[in-house]
């Protein structure tokens, strides 16, 4: 049995490794951007690139990982507070804390539901799917990303799962400083100010890439 600390650490570091690679992710997919036909090629040379690397295989299988443990410790650590909440009813907590903060659990179980969607939209389908090739030879991802983002319900869905992933990262980043002993007084302001903006660009940035493809390609 792991301790409360351990994981806590662990939520703490997946939880960073994943806010890392969605920053990562995110400047990739700036190229739905550009141009419709540089975007069309670019896109797709991108992505060939990554799904033939060996060093984004293994950054991918950690990717995996950190996303299974990240859930699972989210699960033990949400049900034990849930337990040990019982004790604290009279002490009306809620005033002090932000909403999100007491919804982490379902924060992230949104922020999972989205994934398993997404990751069998677009993940399961370049790596097992047939997918036409583009003029340069490389699987057409792009075609498949616009084919799905012309749908109006996917795009509130992944908008949506955007809000949620604002809030995740908002107290994320502000609970994994604080675990990891970052959070010393002189500079608790600008902590919670870089986490406050990290997440915003993170998920409207994100949230503007379904939007954009869907009123451009339509």
């Amino acid at each position: 049995m792991l301790s409360t600390l351990t994981r806590k650490l662990l939520m703490c570091l997946t939880g960073l490794f994943l806010s890392f690679f969605l920053l990562i992710h995110f400047l990739g997919n700036l190229q739905l951007f550009l141009p419709q036909e540089e975007a069309h090629l670019q896109f797709n040379a991108y992505s060939h690139f990554l799904s033939g690397n060996v060093l984004i295989k293994i950054v991918s299988y950690v990717l995996y990982a950190s996303i299974i443990i990240h859930a699972l410790d989210g699960l033990v650590i949400t049900l034990k507070n849930k337990k040990a909440g019982a004790h604290y009813q009279k002490d009306k907590r809620g005033r002090a804390s932000k909403w999100y903060t007491r919804n982490m659990g379902i924060l992230g179980t949104l922020i999972l539901i989205f994934l398993v969607i997404h990751f069998q939209n677009f993940w399961y389908i370049y790596k097992f799917g047939s997918l036409p090739l583009d003029q340069n030879g490389n699987k057409d991802l792009y075609i498949l990303v616009v084919t799905v983002f012309k749908e109006w319900w996917y795009v509130i869905i992944y908008v949506l799962s955007m809000v949620a992933l604002c809030y995740h990262l908002i107290h994320g980043i502000h609970s994994a400083a604080r675990t990891l002993g970052l959070y010393h007084p002189k500079f608790v302001k600008w902590v919670k100010n870089f986490g406050i903006a990290y997440s915003i660009i993170i998920s409207v940035g994100f949230a503007l890439m379904p939007i954009y493809v869907f009123f451009t390609a339509n």
